[in-house]
């Protein structure tokens, strides 16, 4: 079976929409008197966009990262949600953004958003670069969301299949061909 990327959306457009968000959220904890977040990565997806939104951020951030996952090397969702790292410092009484790649069924993310609100923290919010609301089977509102795409698989900055993928600079399509 041969795999071939086609680009759903560029690099550019990428770079313009973390810029977006960004401005979204400091805007927000400016509003708010906020002058500290905790962003929380789920790995690994979510590395690239993380990293380029904690640049753009005005006040005091700390990066923490959870490895949560549903899709064991597949293009579809096992169903079952397994926490392989979890936090190693306490977000009680902080300000949490949940940084995500995508959110597909949100089952994965509403598992963690229930486990998380049990940690107290002072506000959790969800940062999310892609959406695909068709897909959803859980009721999930990202504060902040980047682009709403079509139910298909996708890969690139961060997104993998099987481990692959993840360092193109664009989100591409995965297609499968023989």
């Amino acid at each position: 079976m041969k795999e071939n990327v086609r680009v759903l959306i560029p690099e550019e457009e990428i770079n313009a929409k973390v810029n977006e968000i960004a401005a979204q959220i400091n805007a927000d904890c400016k509003a708010k008197g906020i002058d500290k977040v905790m962003l929380l990565g789920i790995l690994k997806g979510s590395a690239f966009f993380m990293t380029d939104l904690a640049k753009k951020l005005d006040m005091n951030v700390v990066i923490c990262f959870m490895d949560v996952s549903s899709y064991y090397d597949d293009t579809q969702t096992s169903g079952e949600v397994k926490i392989n790292l979890d936090l190693d410092i306490s977000i009680k009484n902080n300000h949490v953004i949940i940084v995500e790649d995508i959110i597909d069924t949100g089952r994965t993310l509403h598992m963690l958003m229930e486990r998380l609100r049990l940690r107290n923290p002072a506000s959790l919010k969800l940062a999310a670069l892609l959406n695909k609301p068709d897909k959803h089977e859980f009721e999930i509102v990202p504060d902040y969301v980047g682009f709403t795409i079509p139910d298909k698989f996708v890969v690139g900055y961060g997104l993998d299949y099987a481990q692959r993928y993840r360092n193109l600079p664009y989100i591409g399509i995965l297609n499968f061909s023989e």
